[in-house]
């Protein structure tokens, strides 16, 4: 490789790696404005996706550039084009961390409520696939990436959990039902940041070897499979 292309692309995985910086920041603030009912944290959510915004232009621009006046090919330009499709995911999980701080907001202006269902422990499952996933693109590991992949089965099954509770929780508490519906929504916001993880890991499969796994079935080394679950949202606005 030459050296000027050589450090293009350092300076794209640096690129990169602060954008999932400032995402999983936001992410992680989003939960805490949910779980602490603190508004003036989810502005700052909110308002840190212009930042998300501009980072996703400059890295789309980087890579263009790249391409443009380097030519690369092979891994190079695998590379390239596998960070030009993660940069998109990386916005939509902003965009998903903003969603739920709206949520937030709604939350705030309902009654006192307790927050019985675990989205902490969600949102750090998703947010350790992320970085995982990150992690994976920078050091070319499609082991790990494949863990992330089978990882994507606990964030679906807690999704399906806190569905059944707050069905639940709807049954045994009809009257609240303008808040508790809140909650199905931001466990399926969440559900979607770990499927954007999934699809950075998938890329980083395919640039590792070669294979689209989109829409195959992913297996860890030993062989374990994973399979997502859909879950109906419908049924608690009947």
């Amino acid at each position: 490789m030459a050296r000027p292309l050589q450090q293009e692309i350092d300076k794209l995985k640096n690129r990169v790696l602060y954008f999932s910086a400032l995402v999983e920041e936001n992410v992680r603030n989003t939960i805490r404005a949910l779980v602490r009912r603190d508004t003036k944290l989810a502005s700052k959510v909110i308002d840190a996706d212009e930042d998300i915004d501009q980072m996703e232009v400059e890295v789309e621009e980087h890579c263009l550039k790249i391409i443009a006046l380097h030519q690369p090919v092979a891994t190079d330009l695998r590379f390239i084009i596998a960070v030009f499709n993660i940069n998109n995911d990386l916005e939509r999980i902003g965009d998903l961390a903003v969603n739920i701080a709206e949520r937030a907001f709604a939350l705030a202006s309902c009654s006192e409520i307790d927050i019985p269902f675990d989205f902490s422990g969600m949102a750090e499952k998703a947010l350790t696939m992320l970085k995982n996933s990150l992690d994976a693109l920078i050091n070319l590991d499609a082991d790990l990436a494949r863990k992330v992949c089978l990882a994507d089965e606990e964030v679906d099954n807690l999704n399906q959990e806190i569905y059944s509770q707050v069905e639940e929780s709807i049954r045994q508490s009809p009257e609240r039902l303008d808040c508790l519906i809140q909650f199905p929504t931001i466990s399926a916001e969440l559900e979607r940041i770990a499927d954007h993880a999934t699809n950075i890991a998938e890329e980083v499969i395919y640039l590792t070897e070669g294979k689209i796994v989109r829409h195959q079935t992913v297996e860890a080394p030993n062989s374990v499979p994973k399979e997502g679950k859909v879950m109906d949202m419908t049924k608690l606005l009947k």
